[in-house]
């Protein structure tokens, strides 16, 4: 074996010194497909990733590679599409992306082969990034523990009692995290596409693929959307009923008088909590 190795690397030195010009492997994105898994964002970013590319061309450097997987019947994972055919199919892409889905979120069962080849991706060195609910399979791996995430806000509470050892960041639209990525609620993959541009491109092509596509680069805030969603399952009668009345009420001063003011003290400390979540 040893000999072999050696031969190997000789003829890979003798490849060089007669091919010095020879391009480098494509930088390559691939995402994970999965049934019923956000098709739009699937396409989207395909499409953002594409379109840096020609601007990555234009600056003299080379595109990104696009791939997508599909976990295959016998098992294990293949490309069932590559933007770059030519390319070796043995690379190990450089970021792996979940996308997210309209209709459900990943269930333990249903995540446990994709988050054990994330796993083992990452363990190569592959730069995990998921959009939406394409979080769940990130945290199944493990790799999320004691660590800052993101998912859609309205699946902020669901990740939370799923894996409470995530510190999970519902306000933020992507939290970059060195080897994990995670972005925010469906659009949030263009916050997302651009954040891995600007990583594997640098900044010029981000802000070009940024003013092409009318995508503000300058970050956005979850919380900008999300709408109010307090506990209701706290137990609690007498809250329950304020917190119905104030949602019926709708945003906007509320005037609280007669027998409801005299109950306000009693109320006061159970309702804020019950309105925090905590």
């Amino acid at each position: 074996p040893h000999d072999m190795a050696r031969v190997d690397a000789a003829l890979r030195s003798t490849l060089g010194e007669v091919f010095p010009d020879a391009p480098p492997a494509l930088a390559e994105v691939g995402i994970v497909l999965y049934p019923e898994c956000q098709t739009g964002m699937v396409l989207g970013i395909t499409d953002l990733f594409h379109i840096a590319g020609r601007f990555a061309v234009d600056h003299g450097r080379a595109p990104v590679r696009v791939s997508h997987w599909r976990l295959q019947d016998g098992g294990g994972f293949a490309r069932c599409f590559d933007s770059h055919p030519d390319q070796p199919g043995g690379n190990s892409p450089a970021v792996l992306i979940t996308p997210g889905s309209l209709h459900k979120l990943l269930e333990a069962e249903e995540v446990a082969p994709y988050a054990r080849w994330l796993l083992d991706r990452h363990a190569q060195g592959t730069v995990l990034a998921s959009n939406c609910g394409g979080a769940f399979a990130l945290a199944a791996t493990g790799l999320l523990a004691g660590r800052p995430a993101t998912t859609h806000w309205f699946f902020a509470e669901a990740f939370r009692e799923r894996f409470p050892d995530v510190r999970m960041e519902a306000d933020r639209m992507v939290v970059d995290d060195g080897d994990i990525i995670t972005a925010g609620g469906l659009m949030a993959w263009t916050d997302l596409g651009l954040r891995i541009v600007e990583r594997l491109l640098g900044p010029s092509v981000m802000m070009e693929t940024a003013r092409f596509l009318l995508i503000d680069p300058s970050g956005r805030e979850q919380k900008n959307y999300a709408s109010f969603a307090p506990k209701l399952t706290h137990g609690d009668e007498a809250i329950l009923k304020v917190q119905h009345w104030l949602q019926a009420k709708g945003a906007g001063p509320v005037a609280v008088a007669g027998h409801e003011a005299a109950q306000a003290g009693d109320l006061h400390r159970g309702l804020r909590w019950a309105i925090a979540g905590a």
